[in-house]
């Protein structure tokens, strides 16, 4: 340890007498020659243990993910996003688990990236090992598909078996390949793709919970769906005759909508008809009714007046509908014409004068 320099007898201190300074060091060091660059040494190494201390007793969980920590090698709690605190020197081990991120596996191909305006390139390899299926009428086929699946329990993912993703690959191409097999291949190519994906979703989860894999599946979602290229022309044309009878179909179903209103219109018209012509017979039969009560009550009280307006008011209503009336008597040559009113007038000769006319 290096002593300042008291002060001189008259009480003032005068300048340190450096070469006094340098000649102590210099032996102090000297006899320690030995021990010196080993405390050096130990002294950097000690820094720099504690410096390591200090920056891995912290660390930061990502909004999207979940911190397992472990304590000599055992688990002691999960940690949510955000700053956090751990015993350094090896003694809390931290791993971050990816819980609030949709992750996914593909099935028959794989996305290469994101090129140039955002669009998905896909690798060129091709992947028959995965795709190609044998259906349930002995057709082969060839289906993409994509599993969407989250991590619900991070402890369960990391510890409950050794490749929880590698495993839920396998149950995933063993549920698929198993329903499309029990499937014709005219459904898997049109209208069972719905279906397909709801019952491998509902299969794939209830498989992850029996091996309490803590792994959610979010969704099934089949991409490319088409034949092998071998037989691509021949299933386009059971496409186009297939396309060509929902048309047919379709044109019956329009003549059926078109003719079957015309009917039912054309039967509430006559049916509407028919009971206005039955309610009009009703209703003159009974006019009729009351005006024959009407005749009788004054025919009671006048039955000669009464009996001559009828056959009066009968003759005015015959007699213009008979139209020429010829009465024949005993004894004459021909028929006398009797109200004769329809008989035009015959025209007038011209060589006959005219009435009043000169002689």
């Amino acid at each position: 340890m290096i002593q300042s320099v008291r002060p001189s007898g008259n009480g003032q201190s005068g300048p340190p007498d450096l070469e006094a300074l340098v000649s102590s060091l210099q032996s102090r060091l000297g006899k320690g020659s030995g021990k010196g660059p080993i405390m050096i040494i130990i002294a950097v190494l000690i820094g720099i243990a504690l410096l390591w201390g200090v920056l891995s007793s912290w660390y930061t969980v990502q909004p999207e993910e979940r911190a397992v920590v472990k304590r000599f090698g055992a688990v002691i709690g999960i940690n949510d996003p955000g700053l956090h605190f751990k015993i350094p020197f090896g003694v809390d081990t931290v791993q971050f688990v990816a819980t609030e991120r949709v992750l996914k596996q593909e099935f028959g191909f794989r996305t290469a990236g994101t090129g140039a305006g955002g669009r998905t390139t896909y690798s060129p390899e091709q992947f028959e090992d995965e795709s190609l299926m044998l259906t349930g009428d002995l057709n082969m086929i060839d289906v993409e598909w994509v599993v969407q699946y989250r991590i619900s329990d991070p402890i369960k993912f990391l510890y409950q078996m050794r490749e929880p993703t590698r495993t839920l690959r396998d149950i995933s191409e063993s549920v698929m390949r198993r329903i499309v097999g029990n499937m014709l291949g005219s459904e898997v190519l049109t209208v069972g793709r719905v279906e397909i994906q709801q019952r491998a979703g509902e299969e794939i989860q209830a498989l992850m919970d029996a091996y309490d894999a803590g792994i959610r599946i979010n969704t099934v979602e089949m991409q490319d769906v088409v034949p092998p290229p071998a037989v691509q022309p021949a299933f386009n044309e059971v496409n186009e005759a297939r396309q060509e009878r929902e048309r047919m179909i379709n044109e019956a179903q329009k003549r059926v909508n078109q003719e079957i209103p015309n009917a039912e219109g054309a039967a509430l018209r006559t049916v509407a008809e028919a009971e206005g012509y039955a309610t009009e017979r009703v209703n003159r039969a009974e006019g009729e009714s009351t005006r024959f009560s009407a005749v009788l009550a004054e025919y009671q009280q006048a039955p000669a007046v009464t009996r001559s307006r009828l056959y009066l008011e009968t003759l005015n209503e015959v007699l213009p509908r008979i139209g020429q009336v010829l009465v024949v008597q005993d004894g004459q040559m021909g028929p006398l014409p009797l109200l004769d009113i329809d008989r035009a007038t015959p025209p007038r000769s011209p060589a006959q004068p005219a009435a009043g006319g000169d002689r």
